[in-house]
């Protein structure tokens, strides 16, 4: 277990030490969150590094990770608890076997902690003495609003309620940071129990950092190159521009390729890796391509020169 960071420049160099380059403004609000107990809410496009923060803080500060992974439909029984039916369904066939069924003392018997299932959230609600856990809760925007609204209670208050067993609150609140895709609006009570901070695509020159900091092994002409061209592309006229998480990608298979520099041909054979829809592919294979590459080539040579 280390100890949370006192400053923001210490937040942001305990991220820097586990490979994750954030900017200052990042940096900051995830002190703030830090600081004051607060779920951190983060949204932006996919692939630009919101789930990467949860994880490399919980690496940081030596806590367990704990991730619920939101998809449409997830429910209580899912995400939170559920009792364990068959395990209920013995311990009442049992009673009943040794001739000593009461009522109330049975229903007290089955509706014991031993027969719950504890899901993520309960589970996060669960540590003590300094030991409370990074609780994820990632891609909200992907559950039902139900569920969204259920999770008003977990993060105002950090606990939940079993009509069986009462309220269980948290002995001491899990950090939490909750991602969005923003493929629909998350409501505004649930943004008010948050910090809130918009992920977007870094510029050139912090892209670069990420890449020497998560792929050092590359060849830095080929990092330099591979950086431009993306940068290239997010200012296109393309359906979905690559995220960081593209951008390590490429340069993971370039190395494979044992590439240390771009080429027409390596970047129309490499396109799948860095770009997901074939539309996209097409606009950009062939002439388009070089056209990009040799712009990027340029643009390097300038700096160089100056």
């Amino acid at each position: 277990m280390h100890p949370s960071p006192t400053s923001i420049d210490e937040t942001q160099a305990l991220l820097a030490d586990h490979g994750y380059v954030a900017g200052r403004d990042l940096a900051t609000i995830l002190y703030l969150a830090l600081k004051m107990g607060r779920p951190l809410f983060l949204e932006g496009e996919a692939g630009v590094g919101k789930t990467e923060i949860a994880k490399v803080l919980a690496q940081a500060l030596g806590r367990k990770l704990i991730r619920l992974q939101c998809y449409e439909g997830l429910d209580i029984a899912s995400a939170v608890y559920e009792w364990n039916y068959a395990a209920q369904m013995i311990e009442i066939r049992l009673a009943e076997a040794a001739g000593s069924v009461d009522k109330s003392k049975l229903q007290a018997s089955v509706f014991d902690e031993r027969f719950l299932i504890k899901r993520a959230l309960l589970q996060a609600l669960e540590g003590h003495g300094g030991k409370a856990p990074i609780l994820l809760i990632d891609e909200l925007d992907r559950a039902d609003e139900a569920f969204e609204a259920y999770l008003l209670e977990v993060l105002s208050d950090f606990q939940v309620t079993i009509p069986e067993l009462g309220t269980i609150k948290a002995a001491e609140p899990p950090i939490v940071v909750v991602t969005s895709n923003r493929t629909r609006e998350i409501h505004d009570a649930l943004k008010r129990r948050c910090l809130y901070h918009w992920v977007d695509f870094p510029d050139a020159e912090r892209e670069l950092a990420i890449i020497r900091a998560r792929k050092p092994d590359a060849a830095e002409s080929l990092s330099k190159e591979v950086v431009g061209f993306v940068q290239a592309l997010r200012k296109g006229d393309i359906y979905k521009v690559p995220g960081v998480a593209e951008t390590l990608d490429w340069v993971s298979a370039l190395h494979e390729l044992d590439c240390v520099t771009l080429n027409p041909q390596v970047v129309n054979d490499t396109l799948g890796v860095l770009l997901k829809y074939q539309d996209d592919i097409a606009k950009m294979e062939g002439s388009q391509a070089k056209r990009i590459l040799d712009q990027v080539r340029d643009e390097i040579r300038h700096a160089k020169a100056n």
